[in-house]
């Protein structure tokens, strides 16, 4: 654990305003880093283990949603999962303000600055990170131009009358209508994916050659440069 002395206001604000909405983290999500935070770097260690199914019992959710809460927060850097085995995950952990460093060293797209008091002082955010990407037309359009025309699932050309977008997160999870979270699709991939995570998705594509091993990791990877900020649309 490194000397410096955590400050609990200042890591309850830049995890709650900052850090959770900037991730789009679900409630789940939060749950499970708050719980892994608190029992590793706020207690004065690096890292630790537990059993899925121990996690799930305390925080009254599925096992499921926890598997899956401790994959995003690992894509997302949140976390970082060293070993996983019979006996259960073994994680490094890290503060949302380092969270915040790696992204911002990665995109130049936030800052974190604090007051000799301790208080959050400068925590600037570009405007595109809580824009509605929803809201209107020409914000649509813009992810639609992003893909260029193909979906992002399937990679086939779609016209403009047949495609649609789609939250990577569903609504029902709490996914925002953010360019991080937001992709253009086709109607087929779109009905096909319900409520599925976008990764299991995609691997149910490439079990019915939809994709091909290659495809596979390519769009795997563009998940990961889509919830890390990498795919912004263009002109923003």
């Amino acid at each position: 654990m490194p000397n410096k002395k955590l400050n609990p206001k200042v890591l309850w604000v830049l995890f709650e305003d900052v850090l959770a909405p900037g991730l789009g983290l679900t409630v789940k999500e939060r749950a499970v880093y708050s719980y892994l935070l608190r029992h590793s770097l706020v207690i004065g260690k690096l890292s630790l283990q537990f059993a899925v199914l121990a996690l799930a019992r305390t925080l009254g959710i599925s096992v499921g949603l926890v598997r899956q809460a401790v994959r995003r927060l690992d894509e997302l850097g949140a976390l970082r999962v060293r070993k996983r085995d019979k006996t259960g995950h073994f994680v490094e952990m890290r503060l949302p303000e380092n969270v915040l460093a790696m992204r911002s060293r990665g995109n130049g797209a936030s800052s974190v600055g604090r007051a000799a008091g301790g208080a959050v002082e400068g925590h600037s955010v570009a405007n595109i990170e809580t824009r509605d990407f929803w809201k209107t037309w020409v914000l649509r359009k813009a992810i639609h131009d992003r893909e260029r025309g193909a979906c992002f699932y399937c990679l086939r050309r779609t016209l403009s009358n047949v495609r649609c977008l789609d939250h990577v997160v569903p609504r029902v999870r709490y996914g925002r209508n953010s360019y991080r979270n937001l992709v253009s699709c086709c109607i087929e991939c779109n009905t096909g994916k319900c409520d599925r995570s976008a990764a299991d998705f995609l691997r149910i594509l490439y079990r019915k050659g939809r994709l091909t091993a290659a495809e596979l990791d390519g769009r795997l990877l563009a998940l990961k440069d889509l919830a890390a900020g990498k795919l912004r649309p263009a002109g923003f």
